[in-house]
């Protein structure tokens, strides 16, 4: 599938022109992209260190892989993308800086709460609290980053800000791991949890709300009046693309936050005793070697993916908009074959290498979705543009991919008498091939996107 075909049939679809305001210095600019990543790394780090604590919480609490599946899920995003809507009109209207620091401060102390559960009720709970903290973030962060960046360079920026969720995730197995093999998976909550309140209190007090400091101007505000909720949504509903980038999206989420849970179990459960014997190598035990490889492994190909994602959008983009789908999209189709390969390798080595290139083909995604919903967006509906957008990515990908996979998991280990070793296997085999869907809504996106940007 490429675009070539495609252009020798019609004009390329030019971009829309947007005006260019400029509401903060370079300087700040940069400033305020460095700190807004540092929150989403922590974002994802309070998120995801669940993922390598899964098996001894298994194993301490006994509880199946679909109780795992809830509680890396679905208990979190239920809150999370639900409140996202309400706290977005807030974001519309209010002081996004402070909205994030709160935000923040009350996920932080949730994920360092997950440390004190005494059963899998508790542990839920907890969950629920870090989903209600985070549910404030990225529509705010997402908006204000839009405010301080020309649309010609969005996709990176936004991609910038995306580098979060890997090198975050990164941080969640590498520092889980290691803390939970020295103190116990108890201590690595309280460990990832805390600093983020630190950060609270920072980003409270220097970043900057365009609104606040009066630095919107005269046509900005005339052209942004206030709008309600449902007419955002109706506005939002209107545009073919939004939708279909939401669903591709939602599919992408499904299997990165389906496979996040069980990719260390799969590695548990089919190479133990090479994972064994690399860890004696280096002075580990097992969960912390295993956490900081597929930490560095995700993290690495991750940001490589998603900078790359950026860049290339924003550079094809300046020529054709449908560039911004169809990077997604192929890269969504090469990715199949690739982690098929890897999951059948006899050798984890190997196998962790070419995670490196999925990793990387699975982040594409990030800066030129993104970009196309906050562009997509009239400016006073694009907080509440980010908040549906993550309420369907979530709802679907981070509600219902990691408790489909465990309960296709258990299926196939019991059901099938496959063993818990290959039903995991192959759970994470099936789910990968749903990037076919994804592929076909962005390149369906392809042919909406022009007229979206300027209706």
């Amino acid at each position: 599938m490429t675009d070539a075909t495609v252009g020798a049939q019609q004009e390329p679809v030019l971009p829309i022109e947007e005006p260019t305001v400029t509401l903060v210095s370079d300087g700040y600019r940069r400033y305020a992209m460095v700190m807004l990543l540092i929150i989403y790394i922590l974002n994802f780090l309070d998120r995801s260190v669940i993922n390598i604590l899964a098996e001894p919480i298994k194993m301490e609490l006994g509880l199946m892989d679909w109780q795992l599946g809830l509680l890396t899920g679905l208990a979190f995003a239920i809150f999370y993308t639900v409140l996202g809507l309400p706290i977005a009109q807030l974001a519309e209207r209010h002081n996004r800086p402070a909205i994030i620091a709160v935000s923040l401060t009350v996920w932080s102390m949730m994920t360092a709460a997950c440390g004190l559960a005494q059963n899998f009720f508790q542990l839920i709970l907890a969950r629920i609290g870090v989903g209600v903290g985070e549910a404030g973030c990225t529509p705010a962060a997402h908006s204000l980053i839009s405010d301080y960046v020309p649309r010609e360079q969005r996709a990176s920026a936004l991609a910038f800000y995306s580098m979060g969720t890997p090198l975050g995730s990164l941080l969640g197995l590498a520092v889980g791991g290691l803390v939970a093999d020295a103190y116990g998976w108890r201590m690595a909550f309280i460990v990832c949890g805390l600093p983020g309140v630190l950060f609270a209190v920072v980003a409270a007090f220097t970043l900057i709300e365009p609104r606040v400091k009066k630095t919107l101007t005269a046509v900005q505000a005339a052209a942004a009046p206030k709008v309600t909720y449902r007419q955002a949504l109706k506005t939002l509903a209107n545009k073919k693309t939004f939708g279909l980038v939401a669903g591709g999206a939602a599919v992408k989420a499904f299997i990165g936050y389906g496979h996040a849970p069980f990719t260390a179990s799969f590695f548990y459960r089919n190479h133990t005793e090479e994972i064994a014997s690399l860890a004696a190598m280096f002075g580990l035990k097992s969960g912390g070697f295993l956490g900081l490889s597929l930490g560095l492994v995700g993290g690495i190909g991750g940001v490589i993916g998603t900078y790359i994602g950026g860049q290339l959008a924003d550079h094809y983009a300046k020529k054709d908009l449908r560039g911004w789908m169809v990077i997604p999209a192929v890269a969504a189709l090469i990715n199949i074959p690739l982690y098929l390969l890897a999951i059948n390798m006899h050798s984890a080595v190997l196998a962790l290498s070419i995670f490196v290139i999925t990793s990387a083909l699975g982040s594409l995604w990030y800066g030129p979705i993104y970009a196309t919903a906050q562009s997509i967006a009239p400016v006073n509906t694009r907080a509440t543009a980010s908040a549906v957008m993550l309420f369907v990515i979530n709802l679907i990908g981070l509600g219902l991919g990691p408790l489909v996979v465990g309960l296709m998991s258990d299926g196939f280990a019991v059901g099938f008498n496959l063993g818990s070793a290959e039903g995991v296997r192959w759970a994470l085999m099936i789910s990968m091939g749903f990037n076919i869907i994804a592929a076909g809504c962005f390149w369906a996106a392809r042919k909406t996107i022009a007229a979206d940007m300027e209706s």
